[in-house]
């Protein structure tokens, strides 16, 4: 399992399609600084079926005040999450 790390908003950037390219079907998707956009429910459909593979970083969300506007498909991650899920990856893919 690959974790891909994404920082830019699908909103104003496309690199999430190259992300979502990339992607194993095991391998997880985590949104931090301005990727938490993809968090929302008008943007969030842009990453497909990614059920239960799709995180978001809770700590960049709530600094950005759009904790309250995240899509309950999304699992919310503190810092030790983020954590855990490097560890369980065989690598980090970063994406920006």
């Amino acid at each position: 399992m690959l974790l891909h790390i994404l920082n830019r908003s699908p909103a104003t950037s496309e690199v999430y399609r190259q992300a979502l390219a990339a992607m194993g079907p095991d391998d997880r998707l985590l949104l931090i600084e301005d990727g938490v956009q993809g968090a929302l429910g008008g943007l969030v459909d842009r990453f497909g079926d990614l059920q239960g593979r799709l995180h978001v970083l809770e700590e960049d969300l709530s600094a950005r005040g759009l904790e309250p506007l995240c899509d309950a498909s999304v699992a919310l991650v503190d810092v030790e999450g983020f954590v855990t899920l490097t560890e369980e990856a065989q690598r980090t893919v970063s994406w920006f």
